[in-house]
């Protein structure tokens, strides 16, 4: 199978028209001829993705964020991501990104069918498709009202983390939800606006967090690599199931950090 079959099929789950603007999704390394037997799927082309493509013979590396996100000059070895794309392109790696298209068609219906949320809308709006809105995460009523403590510990179960940082009043009752994944400080006013009780998301800092509860939405913080991790899984099933002839590996679940 060659690499621009992959890419259609990458595209049928998750269309490129469907990623913002200021994205850079899609084939960022390699030749669309180019044929492939094997494929590594990593949330992101860190130096030991890289290197575990390399160690298993993968022909191409799918991840969530791009390597190439702003415009380079140069590509040194000396550099970070230019010593990432030379491996690649060394050991004949082709190279796709699904970022943003697939945060709209993909990892917000997957996040919010993992927590239950019932009649899930588009939480921000990016685009419109046969009448339809969608866009970046989505809000819905829980299947049933739950405390915040309650939903922490929920979230934490079902996207497998060991800790989520909570803003909120430990039993303040919750029944309406917005869930999204990554980093959603840009979201806290879309889920108000939406009337949700609570914002499941990452990469929320003190204030923003403390002002949030104090419009009255409660804040999970499960951190941008404890719900994105989804992708790895959910990517590698695809394209077993689109295409059975490929071998598909899929990194090990392992935060890219650690806490004392």
């Amino acid at each position: 199978m060659k690499v621009e079959e992959i890419m259609r099929m990458l595209e049928e789950q998750s269309p490129l028209a469907y990623a913002l603007e200021w994205d850079n999704a899609g084939l960022l390394a390699g030749d669309p001829q180019k044929e492939v037997s094997r494929v590594y799927v990593a949330l992101d082309a860190s130096d030991a993705a890289v290197e575990e493509a390399v160690a298993i013979g993968a022909d191409f590396m799918l991840t969530h964020h791009p390597l190439i996100f702003k415009g380079l000059k140069r590509i040194v070895a000396d550099d970070f991501i230019g010593r990432r794309l030379i491996r690649l392109i060394q050991n004949d790696i082709a190279y796709y990104a699904m970022h943003t298209n697939f945060d709209v068609k993909g990892m917000a219906d997957l996040s919010a069918a993992m927590l239950g949320i019932r009649e899930p809308e588009a939480l921000d709006v990016t685009a419109c498709c046969d009448g339809k809105e969608e866009g970046i995460g989505r809000v819905g009523m829980l299947m049933e009202p739950v405390t915040l403590t309650y939903c922490a510990e929920f979230v934490k179960a079902v996207f497998s983390i060991d800790q989520v940082k909570v803003f909120g009043e430990p039993g303040r009752l919750l029944a309406r939800a917005a869930i999204a994944p990554g980093s959603g400080k840009s979201e806290i006013d879309n889920a108000i606006d939406c009337g949700a009780d609570v914002l499941i998301t990452g990469d929320i800092d003190y204030h923003d967090g403390m002002d949030a509860a104090a419009r009255g939405l409660c804040i999970i913080d499960a951190g941008h690599y404890g719900l994105e991790h989804i992708f790895i899984r959910y990517m590698k099933e695809y394209l077993q199931t689109k295409c059975p002839e490929l071998e598909v590996v899929a990194q090990d679940i392992v935060f890219p950090y650690f806490t004392v």
